[in-house]
């Protein structure tokens, strides 16, 4: 896979520089594509099968939901079997969040309009410091504080960026920078609007995405224009395409945008006509038989 193509005209950020399960992150590092399973965590061995699948398209981590205390006890034995560093992804206790850096796991995500308490904040990173484990600031519009949705009048870009730096800044005074920053909404600009308002700000990492983007098409049209446009304009070093389908079609599409803006290359680009009269064959049924034939060549190819 080549980390950049060398017809590429985009200037990344320089961001703080940060390790997942042994991937940097930020800096002149390619920009890594993620996806979440949809299993049920606590099924070991249906998460693992998927995570495998994931891998063998092109995903590089993973996100897995650490929503019960059967999830939580799964994580030893997945954080040992799986092929890609696991971030866990914790919404309202932060005991689980704790149990999950203990378990091995290689990331947190945190969604600072879910778990709101100082000391709770304090207690995940008395864990992960010593481990350098990373924490990603996962400010969703749905659940934003209500404090923020009343400042602003509504869950836009401004509330969205001031729910992030608010949690930095309290990260940042525990001693804490090994942090990653995401401002998701299902409206694609403000989405947009908010990651160019944060990166003039801080030097973090920033994990794009569109949340509640969709299904497979409206999801893929979505996500594919709000994370283009800040990936053309240099901002954001991983990334994860939100689909209401299987996971394995979210890393094929972000595979697609890496490559169509020529960031990165993977795998086959079918060429083909949109037909017309003039067609001789069947080019539609052609183009999507040599798609499936070649799909799982990894070494970029145009065809």
């Amino acid at each position: 896979m080549d980390n950049q193509s060398e017809n590429t005209i985009i200037v990344r950020r320089n961001t703080h520089v940060l390790e997942v399960g042994g991937i940097r992150i930020g800096g002149n590092n390619p920009v890594v594509v993620q996806s979440m399973t949809n299993t049920e965590t606590a099924d070991l061995k249906a998460t693992l099968a998927q995570i495998r699948r994931l891998q063998k398209v092109g995903c590089e981590i993973v996100r897995v939901a650490v929503n019960s205390r059967e999830a939580l006890a799964a994580m030893p034995e997945l954080c040992k079997r799986s092929p890609l560093p696991v971030i866990a992804d914790i919404q309202f206790d932060w005991k689980m969040a704790v149990g999950s850096i203990k378990a091995g796991v290689a990331g947190l995500r945190l969604n600072p309009g879910n778990l709101r308490k100082a000391e709770h904040i304090k207690a995940v990173v008395a864990e992960a410091l010593p481990r350098k484990i990373p924490i990603r600031v996962g400010v969703n519009a749905g659940s934003l504080d209500r404090d923020l949705v009343l400042k602003y009048g509504a869950p836009n870009a401004d509330a969205m960026v001031e729910s992030a730096l608010r949690e930095a800044r309290l990260l940042e005074n525990l001693g804490f920078d090994q942090i990653k920053i995401s401002l998701k909404s299902s409206d694609v600009m403000e989405t947009v609007f908010a990651y160019e308002k944060i990166s003039m700000l801080v030097n973090y990492p920033l994990h794009l995405g569109i949340t509640e983007a969709g299904t497979r098409l409206c999801g893929a049209v979505a996500s594919s224009i709000g994370i283009g446009i800040l990936l053309y304009r240099g901002i954001g070093d991983t990334l994860r395409v939100s689909l209401a389908a299987p996971p394995e079609e979210e890393v094929r599409v972000a595979w697609m945008i890496l490559n169509s803006m020529g960031i990165r290359r993977r795998g086959v680009q079918v060429v083909a006509c949109p037909t017309c009269a003039r067609a001789e064959f069947d080019v539609v049924k052609v183009a999507d038989a040599i798609e499936r034939k070649l799909a799982g060549i990894v070494k970029p190819l145009r065809i």
